[in-house]
């Protein structure tokens, strides 16, 4: 940029009174957008924006350092800011510059031809001015996005505070997770379940929990939100029963392992999250075998999808696991039971009793059904004869009444289906 002779820059001071106030009108012209935003402190903001910025490119003309050079950027970055928090684009402002930089340029032309600049002073004093105002739109741009960061950044805090609240035992106070859901910009859904998508142990995992749960939730759409809790990521899924729901968070889960507790009232998030963490516990050491919906037990812990709406490859759906469920919440409970109730088998030796227990677990599952039960141990129906002849000489009665039987397959799964450390 050309620097400018002190005569020739007194030449271009000479017109800044005036034009201020012509800039001003011409934006509340020329930009829609500003038609009615220039009273107030917002109007008197852009006016000192406007002053300073030709006060300031002057200087620059003039080989001057300029004055208050940081107090301008910040003007012009508050400018930026201001936009966003007024819920206006950037496009306005960035529109407002460029009127103000035609204004300015078609005055500073009639000033220099008068004052007797040569046409090579008058270009780059058109190619500078428009340099200066691609300068001074990168440092509005510049705040536009720190407010939105600041604001997004803001938003998200809140929203996990809310998760946090939501579960926390004993519950919030109904009033204050109200408040704290309009400080969030969240609605309150009628029902919601709570999803685990991580665990860990480590306090310093933290943030990554945050981020796991964070981006599932952004996956979910625009109600669900989430949060690392008690080293848990978790998120809340409203209205987890309706139409695609499930669908939806199996294919945002892309392949990880979560579990989805229970649809409750927003009250009782908690229990939502109590469910799920149990059973992403137990998926997680391969433990639901046999427990829940009638899952394969060499499976992992996860029941295949199918089309009646099971469970898919990486999502367990507590409710599909209530027995298992059942039996950690006393893991030593369960044991005892186990114990108890398979003790007529401790004095076999592993091979035989490893066979008895194969079939008596089929055998409960399928009573009185010899052919069924050989079909499923893939043996001859005499094989369970005999087996089922030396049970009962082990289990006695037992076998014939139905409340014992329950017990039995309820200590088979406690001792073999599911495990619990």
């Amino acid at each position: 940029m050309a620097t400018l002779s002190p005569p020739s820059a007194d030449a271009l001071r000479a017109t800044l009174p005036d034009l201020a106030d012509d800039i001003i009108a011409a934006i509340v012209s020329e930009v829609p957008d500003y038609a009615r935003a220039m009273e107030g402190r917002f109007g008197e903001v852009v006016r000192f924006g406007v002053t300073i910025a030709l006060s300031r490119f002057v200087d620059v003309l003039s080989g001057a350092k300029p004055k208050s050079d940081s107090q301008a950027r910040d003007t012009y970055v508050r400018l930026g800011a201001g936009e966003y928090r007024a819920g206006r684009s950037l496009d306005a402002l960035l529109a407002a510059y460029r009127v103000g930089a035609k204004v300015a340029w078609r005055r500073f032309v009639d000033a220099g031809t008068n004052a007797g600049f040569e046409p090579d002073t008058l270009y780059d004093l058109g190619a500078g001015m428009f340099a200066y105002i691609d300068e001074i739109s990168a440092e509005s741009a510049a705040g536009f996005a720190e407010a939105q960061s600041d604001a997004a950044g803001e938003s998200q805090r809140r929203r996990r505070a809310l998760v946090r609240l939501l579960v926390q035992e004993p519950p919030a106070a109904e009033e204050t997770v109200r408040t704290a859901a309009q400080a969030a910009g969240w609605t309150l859904p009628r029902l919601l379940a709570a999803v685990v998508a991580g665990e860990s142990a480590e306090p310093e995992r933290t943030d990554e929990l945050d981020g796991i749960a964070a981006r599932l939730a952004r996956r979910l759409g625009p109600g669900a939100v989430g949060a690392a809790v008690g080293g848990i990521a978790i998120v809340l899924l409203p209205d987890p029963e309706g139409p695609g729901r499930r669908r939806a968070l199996e294919s945002a889960l892309s392949g990880d392992l979560a579990a989805l507790g229970p649809a409750v009232v927003w009250p009782e998030a908690a229990t939502s999250l109590r469910r799920a963490s149990a059973a992403f516990r137990l998926a997680e050491q391969g433990r639901l075998g046999e427990c829940g919906g009638g899952g394969d037990p060499s499976s992992t812990g996860q029941s295949s999808a199918s089309p009646g709406g099971g469970s898919s490859a990486n999502l367990v759906v507590a409710v599909e696991h209530l027995p298992a469920l059942l039996l950690a919440a006393e893991p030593a409970l369960a044991a005892d039971l186990a114990r108890s109730r398979l003790a007529p088998l401790d004095a076999l030796a592993a091979g035989p009793r490893e066979r008895l227990v194969e079939t008596l677990r089929a055998w409960l599952d399928r009573p009185g059904q010899v052919q069924a039960v050989a079909a499923a141990l893939e043996v001859h129906p005499q094989t369970v004869r005999y087996r089922l002849k030396q049970l009962r000489e082990l289990f006695g009665e037992r076998l014939d009444d139905p409340e014992a039987r329950f017990e039995l397959a309820l200590a088979l799964r406690a001792a073999d289906g599911v495990r619990y450390t």
